[in-house]
């Protein structure tokens, strides 16, 4: 009998492969700015999540929960992408 091919719901959620994952590394402590999140101006429209190329957006029970600073590399993307009317998430200057 031949095996049926996977497709894509089979699929991890977010694709963390293990060769090209940094979840086994904590790879957010060389940034320069880090991202500030304000959960009272965020609307949950998810394009931060969608745009962050660290996974970095933490989102539970359908909403966003805030940023794991232990793989966020401070890229401002989230802040970039974050609509003009809501501006959730703030670049700062990252103080050690």
């Amino acid at each position: 009998m031949k095996k049926e091919k996977e497709g894509w719901k089979e699929l991890p959620i977010g694709l963390v492969l293990e060769g090209g994952s940094s979840e086994r590394f904590e790879t957010g402590d060389w940034r320069s700015e880090k991202p500030i999140w304000d959960e009272k101006k965020c609307t949950n429209c998810f394009i931060c999540w969608i745009y962050c190329p660290d996974s970095a957006i933490i989102v539970k029970d359908g909403r966003v929960q805030g940023i794991d600073y232990r793989y966020c590399k401070g890229c401002g993307i989230c802040a970039e992408e974050c609509p003009p009317k809501v501006q959730a998430i703030k670049m700062v200057r990252e103080e050690k």
